[in-house]
């Protein structure tokens, strides 16, 4: 039953909490700690914290997040933590970046949101910047708040601009949960609970074989089914940090524009820097029709996405009705401020430039470990700061993960690849930072292929 004034009370001491500018006393923090696990488990999902054993064991009080900047951050404990994780590529800039946090507090104190009716400016600044960085004649861009919805959009895209119905994508691909982003999807673990999704036809196809995808298109011509897209990760994410070949974005670029469709590439996780390059696809010089980011466009301060397109295909959401694909919500000041401010930075200091380099000297070390434990590693991949370490079973990758937390470095798996453990740090992190968490990353590699006999018997 409702109770509003426990839930005014309850609020009210919350926001005390978050409005006190020190850090809590040991007493209060515990009890920030309880009452966290007791609301995730009671009110928001028990699961997560069955699942997320690394975190919630940690010690005699779980670890429950405070605050952070660069490449670490602090739990409510003051326990230090390096960030491996990155926010699942959302943390490019690392936690509270100041130059992002500075413009989004300013534009904060002027208005958060627009008015939906007059002209706001920082949506049509962010606009002109995307069609600056972005590949080739991309030109026009829509926003909203999570990477899903931009994949959402740029399916609505291709096929009110395309007007047919069917979709090519890759096995293991991840591109979101939504019903239509979740058609595309390449596991059957999140698919099969939902039942029946788009219904349109949707084609996947093995990662990286350019052939796969030239068969497809041309059996589907064939059959008479108009292909709309063709929607690819420049590289895997969630399957693993998985590269294709140097052949294959080139070549389904030019099948698809033989068969009439669309490419479309998913740069959520991938694009502003992430790889080593601006994009994902500027490791082959590819132009794709739609370009959708997200995760690391909010500069890590506020949730950010957008779908680019040239302005041929984006006339379909302009005429004869502009309000064919619209939000409420997305594209606001405060977001635009943040997705403004992490351009300028990411531009300004290179940072894709940094990724490369760091990622070389990671890559590196992870691999010359992989070849002295060929009983823990399957192998290592990746480009940049995307880095996939795949282990020889699922139980292995968790044991790694939770001997990394242990020694205060974080990781985590991926979601279509359970036995690979992400290295997915900001782009920020310092030279000491990668040096602290390889040497953790070597302590705990030895530490489970100590344990490896004892593990297979359980």
């Amino acid at each position: 039953m409702k109770n509003l004034q426990n839930a005014q009370a309850y609020a009210e001491k919350w926001l005390e909490i978050i409005q006190q500018p020190n850090r809590p006393d040991e007493a209060q923090a515990k009890w920030i700690i309880e009452e966290s696990l007791h609301n995730f488990g009671e009110h928001f999902n028990r699961g997560w914290l069955d699942y997320r054993k690394s975190v919630t064991q940690a010690g005699q009080w779980a670890a429950v997040e405070w605050t952070g900047r660069g490449a670490t951050f602090e739990d409510v404990l003051g326990r230090k933590y390096v960030d491996f994780l990155g926010g699942f590529g959302m943390m490019d800039l690392g936690w509270s970046h100041p130059e992002v946090v500075a413009v989004v507090q300013a534009q904060l104190q002027r208005t958060p949101m627009p008015s939906q009716e007059l002209i706001d400016p920082l949506r049509g600044v962010l606009a002109k910047l995307l069609a600056e960085i972005t590949p080739g004649d991309l030109k026009y861009s829509w926003f909203a708040a999570s990477g899903t919805e931009a994949i959402e959009a740029a399916i609505k895209l291709a096929k009110v601009y395309t007007q047919k119905p069917a979709f090519i994508v890759a096995l293991k691909a991840f591109h979101g949960k939504t019903m239509g982003a979740l058609s595309m999807m390449g596991k059957a673990d999140y698919r099969q609970p939902a039942g029946m999704l788009y219904g349109g036809p949707v084609y996947h196809v093995p990662f990286g074989d350019a052939a796969a995808v030239e068969r497809q298109l041309e059996t589907c011509k064939q059959i008479g089914v108009g292909v709309a897209a063709v929607l690819m990760e420049p590289i895997q994410g969630e399957a693993g940090a998985i590269v294709p070949p140097d052949d294959f974005w080139p070549r389904i670029r030019e099948a698809t524009k033989k068969y009439g469709a669309l490419l479309i590439a998913d740069e959520v996780q991938t694009g502003l820097g992430r790889t080593g390059k601006l994009w994902g696809v500027d490791h082959w010089n590819v132009v794709p029709d739609i370009l959708a980011t997200a995760k690391s466009l909010g500069g890590g301060v506020m949730p950010i996405c957008a779908v680019s397109t040239t302005e041929e295909i984006f006339q379909v959401f302009m005429s004869p009705n502009p309000f064919l694909q619209t939000t409420t919500t997305g594209g606001g000041a405060l977001a635009c401020s943040a997705a403004i401010a992490a351009i300028h930075v990411t531009v300004r200091d290179r940072l894709w430039e940094a990724a490369a380099a760091k990622g070389d000297f990671i890559l590196k070390h992870v691999r010359e470990l992989a070849e002295k434990y060929p009983q823990v590693y399957k192998g290592v991949t990746g480009k940049g700061l995307l880095i996939g370490q795949h282990f020889q079973t699922p139980e292995i990758g968790g044991a790694v993960a939770a001997n990394l937390f242990k020694r205060g470095v974080l990781v985590a798996g991926t979601l279509t690849s359970a036995q690979t453990i992400r290295i997915e740090p900001p782009l920020v992190i310092s030279p000491e930072e990668i040096n602290f968490g390889l040497a953790a990353l070597d302590e705990a590699v030895a530490a489970v292929a100590l344990d490896l006999p004892e593990m297979a018997v359980q």
